[in-house]
């Protein structure tokens, strides 16, 4: 049975990635909210990760980052703080965790680490300063982490567009809003937690083992068609 370890496993994405492992996996959460299911395979760990100090685990095969943000605001209204929060939760907590549970993760099987990037990074849009520059921070440590943790460990992340989570819920709070934001997608609908955990499954499992250094887009096609 692998260990999986999930930063941010209470809500949203995390939560369904959490849920897609339990059958199958010993799955350690770390977040600041208890997750809403109980399960023999569950181990919880209330914890900041910007604050506090992190649990001892002995052996990992899989390091799952999901803590994120959206702060959407015109450019000459984003403050430094702004910027410094975004980056803190976004790049500053997951190289805390990778770098506290490295030498877990070397001792697993096949192990490998998932991060979250966001369209963001790659599609300008308006109002997305921040998150667009911790995010692209993202996919440069992806690159880099990875060339230098090869063979012995993968990295890679998924950038998700936007998903139906409590974090997105300001920006999909009536159905008019869900229809004007699934009809910017070439694919017409609002992407879900469940497809992101499916894609998460897969990246981590042995099933993707020559896949390493990538952002995986899954975004209803909004990077690359323009319709």
């Amino acid at each position: 049975m692998k260990t999986i370890l999930i930063i941010g496993g209470s809500k949203g994405i995390g939560k369904a990635i959490l849920n897609n492992h339990l059958k199958d996996c010993k799955v350690i959460c770390l977040s600041r909210t208890e997750p809403e299911i109980e399960h023999p395979n569950l181990e919880y760990h209330k914890i900041d990760i910007l604050s506090d100090s992190l649990p001892e685990i002995e052996l990992i095969d899989t390091l799952i980052y999901c803590p994120g943000s959206i702060l959407l605001k015109p450019f000459h209204r984003l403050t430094l703080e702004n910027f410094r929060s975004d980056f803190e939760i976004n790049v500053i907590g997951a190289i805390k965790a990778i770098q506290t549970y490295l030498p877990a993760l070397k001792k697993g099987d096949n192990p490998s680490i998932l991060l979250f990037s966001s369209v963001a990074a790659k599609l300008g849009m308006p109002f997305h300063a921040s998150i667009a520059a911790s995010k692209s921070a993202v996919e440069g440590i992806v690159k880099s982490i990875g060339a230098e943790l090869a063979p012995s460990i993968r990295i890679n992340a998924i950038a998700p567009s936007l998903t139906q989570t409590e974090l997105s819920a300001s920006l999909l709070k009536n159905e008019e809003a869900i229809e004007r934001m699934k009809e910017r997608h070439p694919l017409k609908k609002i992407l879900q937690p469940e497809e992101v955990a499916a894609l998460a499954s897969f990246l981590t499992s042995d099933k993707a083992l020559s896949i390493s250094g990538q952002t995986f887009e899954l975004d209803g096609g909004i990077v690359s068609f323009k319709l």
